[in-house]
């Protein structure tokens, strides 16, 4: 009973410090300047025209362009090199060390927030959870798959069934009878099952009777499926969207013309630079056009309303609160996380390490040109946003 008594007398001033540190608030005593309400909200309006426009060109180019080029073409894989350099100095560059400035903002209590790395933590908890949605929506999509072609199966009838599986088109006789995608757990029998993924391609797929719902093609496996597509689509446009938010949050609560006027431009190409990553993950996914376009859309819309909302807030809003610090903190350095792990893993490694690269020299230097080019023209923004 002495050893409880002692451990809660331990907690109650750390509680209580802690408790504190999210009702302070600092004030830092400086005037703005160049603060002029009229002129602030005339470029709120137009910085909200001009990121949705910048976002909704950014996110359609890839999409419209994706139907006139092949996907596998040198302009594609360049197009996409560039589109991961962008979401890994989105990462690194913008994310991570915003989440570290306001987590290290002398208005926050010195503890907890200067008393441990707080923003590496939370980006690296994000990669970590990231990688575990990664595969529980990988498995899901491949259980899904598996039980529609089931389905199909006692559908078509035994003969039917007996002749799909002689040409190839329930399962798949080099590897066992058994059918997979190839995502996480790639295999190297060089054999794609190609598919348009989502729930309504595997419906799709489910309800035909022959085999155009289901192309064989020997050549390069790897990550290079539809199911792989349709998850990295979906987790990357949630690591965009939550940062998106705040930024827009960001630029609606300011009052200055001063502040606002470079972010308009920055902001604009920051939100066409990600559309465009973003829209090519979701070209390659091959989704119905509903889907493509419901994803474009939240896309387009998310910083926008972001600002709308932070203009909404703007004559009580207080950035300098501990509440919105460690809020803009946390959720920059979560966003920092799953944009990384999404680079790095599910774009630049599941290109640059397949096969075709590695026997195609010159779409090597296309490649990591573009690659460099992305990530370089990302992280310049960070000069005025």
């Amino acid at each position: 009973m002495s050893l409880l008594q002692d451990f809660w007398q331990f907690l109650q001033p750390l509680s209580s410090r802690f408790t504190e540190s999210f009702t302070t608030s600092c004030d830092t005593g400086e005037s703005d300047p160049c603060r002029d309400d009229a002129a602030a909200l005339t470029l709120k309006y137009a910085a909200m025209a001009s990121i949705l426009i910048a976002g909704a060109a950014g996110v359609s180019l890839p999409l419209v362009g994706g139907t006139f080029l092949p996907s596998n073409g040198g302009l594609m894989r360049g197009a996409k090199a560039f589109a991961a350099g962008v979401i890994l100095a989105t990462g690194f560059v913008h994310m991570l060390s915003g989440g570290s400035e306001a987590l290290s903002d002398p208005c926050l209590p010195e503890f907890p927030w200067r008393k441990f790395p707080f923003p590496e933590f939370f980006a690296m908890v994000a990669a970590l959870l990231t990688l575990l949605a990664d595969f529980m929506i990988t498995g899901y999509y491949e259980r899904k798959q598996e039980q529609l072609m089931n389905q199909s199966a006692q559908s078509l009838g035994p003969a039917e069934f007996g002749s799909g599986l002689s040409s190839g088109f329930l399962r798949d006789q080099e590897d066992g009878g058994k059918l997979h995608i190839v995502g996480m757990r790639a295999h190297a029998d060089h054999h794609r099952h190609s598919l348009s993924m989502g729930p309504e391609g595997f419906e799709a797929l489910a309800n035909r009777s022959g085999g155009a719902g289901h192309g064989h093609d020997h050549g390069d496996v790897g990550l290079d499926s539809g199911v792989r597509h349709v998850v990295v689509s979906q987790i990357l446009e949630m690591g965009i969207v939550s940062h998106s938010i705040i930024i827009g949050i960001s630029l609606g609560v300011s009052h200055s013309p001063c502040t606002i006027r470079p972010l308009l431009l920055a902001l604009s190409f920051h939100q066409f630079f990600e559309g465009f990553a973003l829209g090519g993950c979701v070209a390659e996914a091959k989704l119905t056009p509903r889907g493509s376009a419901m994803m474009a859309f939240f896309f387009t819309i998310t910083t926008p309303i972001g600002v709308a909302v932070g203009t909404a807030i703007a004559s009580s809003y207080n950035s300098y609160s501990v509440v919105a610090l460690v809020a803009e903190g946390v959720l920059d350095s979560l966003s920092a996380g799953i944009l990384v792990y999404m680079a790095l893993v599910d774009l630049i490694a599941a290109d640059f390490l397949s096969k075709k690269m590695s026997v195609d020299f010159k779409l090597q230097i296309v490649s990591y040109c573009f690659l460099f080019l992305g990530a370089g023209m990302m992280s310049a923004l960070a000069i005025w946003a």
